[in-house]
């Protein structure tokens, strides 16, 4: 099918819908928006339609963020919004013919809005495609399904977790039975991808009990996939929310059991659409280490992308696979960035610092950033990790939130990145979020200290 055909069949499932949910993704990662009547689809796939500017700049709670200088300064003004058309897609886990359409912003002149995040990631790659490169990825994004009620004293429990909360003995790394006992949700979620071209590889069980992983297709647009990210994210929520479960990609929801990340795989191609990691079966090309150097480089400074919550850093502990160094080596799991080249024509990078709670757009902002610097400065990633004895040169990670935030905000290579008021917005919200944290006092500081302090 054609891309004009594509775009009438598009505009025809708008219009016969009985609504139509259109929503941005804030700098957080979510999804905010309103219902629109089935009248708006042409203005969707034309002239735009109106959302205020700050929708994209809220906190997690969806506040506005004081210092910035969005909502306060300017009056809060709206911008225009279009769709993306290949999000445009029925929601099967809604009553009646209700669409979704993700929407972009754009300003009065074409131009990318700077506080959308979908906008960052299109700057970073519009930079790649100056140098005649196309990036491409693939991601591994987990998940908990659990459940929502209070049980064993926990807000949240695994399904079928007894009043002691223990379920651990369930947990069972790719074991199908798990699969099975979830199939209902699972297989809905699974025509729930389809139906919205979501290109899933596999779905495996993972290390805690009701924890799944699902590998996002590996293919040349980074921005495809992103979307596919969020949109996953979004679909399996609902998903699960209809069968009575919630589905967090909180990075650590469970203190004793694993976290929750989104490893992603990359390599670059090059105008003939050859990947330029490519060596041989002894070694990756030179181009692979120069954006591996790059990534080393830009680890510490953009922590916050990878980790931006409070609950994201407890992920990260010495003998995990949450690397607390800028680290990498040949296939090896233990360090933060992972070389694998057993077949030399798909050699490639796994990051595999970023929670499941980041902002996808965001974070393949970060990496691809940090390769595209690495490959122009020839940058050298240092002595690897062999094993669990970490390279004599990798930077220590910023595993502290208000620390990982000051580092973003007074970086230069956030800023060449996102651009200053991308980089002065983003640490301004989680500079708010920090505050609010440091405002509540938690169960465990009263019975720390009520009595005994």
């Amino acid at each position: 099918m054609d891309a004009i055909a594509t775009t009438e069949a598009r505009r025809a499932l708008l219009a016969e819908s009985e609504l139509i949910e259109a929503f941005i993704i804030d700098v957080n990662g979510v999804p905010r928006g309103k219902w629109l009547q089935r009248d708006k689809a042409d203005a969707l796939l034309g002239t735009g339609i109106a959302i205020p500017r700050s929708a994209y700049l809220l906190d997690i709670w969806g506040r506005d963020i004081v210092e910035g200088g969005i909502a306060f300064d300017t009056g809060d003004p709206d911008g225009l919004c279009i769709a993306v058309p290949h999000s445009i897609a029925k929601m099967h886990w809604a009553e009646g013919e209700a669409v979704q359409a993700l929407l972009t912003m754009r300003e009065a002149d074409g131009s990318l809005f700077y506080a959308d995040p979908r906008g960052v990631l299109a700057r970073v790659l519009e930079r790649f495609a100056a140098r005649g490169l196309t990036p491409a990825l693939g991601v591994e994004l987990e998940f908990y399904l659990v459940d929502p009620n209070r049980a064993g004293g926990q807000r949240i429990a695994p399904r079928g977790a007894d009043e002691s909360f223990w379920r651990g003995w369930q947990t069972d790394t790719m074991g199908l039975w798990e699969i099975h006992d979830y199939e209902a949700i699972l297989r809905d979620l699974l025509r729930a991808a389809e139906a919205q071209s979501i290109a899933l590889d596999t779905l495996i069980s993972e290390n805690g009990p009701g924890q799944f992983e699902v590998t996002l297709r590996y293919a040349p647009d980074a921005l495809r996939i992103a979307d596919d990210a969020v949109l996953f994210k979004r679909a399996v929520k609902q998903i699960a929310r209809k069968h009575g479960l919630c589905a967090t990609f909180m990075a650590k929801p469970f203190g004793n059991w694993a976290g929750s990340g989104m490893h992603v795989h990359m390599s670059v191609l090059g105008r003939d659409g050859a990947n330029i990691f490519t060596g041989d079966a002894a070694r990756p090309s030179a181009a692979l280490y120069h954006a591996l150097g790059g990534l080393v480089a830009a680890m510490p400074e953009t922590m916050l992308i990878f980790a931006p919550h409070a609950n994201s850093f407890r992920r990260f502990a010495p003998g995990t696979h949450a690397p607390v160094f800028g680290d990498w080596g040949h296939d090896n799991r233990m360090s933060a960035i992972r070389v694998i080249n057993a077949e030399p024509r798909a050699a490639r990078l796994e990051h595999r610092v970023a929670g499941a709670d980041c902002n996808p757009y965001l974070a393949f902002a970060a990496l691809l950033g940090a390769i595209l610097d690495g490959i122009e400065t020839e940058a050298d990633p240092g002595p690897e990790t062999l094993g669990d004895k970490t390279g004599a040169a990798a930077p220590k990670l910023p595993i502290a939130w208000s620390t990982a935030a000051d580092r973003f905000a007074n970086s230069a290579r956030a800023s060449t990145i996102f651009g200053e008021k991308f980089q002065s917005i983003f640490a301004s919200c989680k500079r708010q979020e920090i505050a609010e944290f440091r405002r509540r006092i938690s169960d465990v500081e009263y019975d720390a200290y009520l009595k005994n302090a």
